[in-house]
């Protein structure tokens, strides 16, 4: 079984814990910066993969797999 796809696990451990994108600025940082991950605009730096495998319960081998970025219009 492949594993999750880091940004949609991240999605699925906010609303499993009932939290919002604003908890997250912690990890990732600004509010424009959540966003941009989130929306896979940016992709997760090794201190974000830390930060969120603490704060969400996320194995870090989950969230350090390739995904699909979408390029700026």
């Amino acid at each position: 079984i492949p594993a999750p796809d880091p940004i949609a696990a991240v999605l699925f451990m906010l609303e499993q814990k009932g939290l919002t994108r604003r908890d997250l600025e912690p990890a990732i940082g600004s509010r424009g910066r959540v966003s941009e991950v989130l929306s896979r605009k940016r992709p997760l730096t090794l201190p974000m993969v830390r930060a969120l495998s603490a704060l969400l319960d996320i194995p870090a081998q989950v969230l350090i797999q390739d995904y699909a970025l979408r390029r700026a219009a």
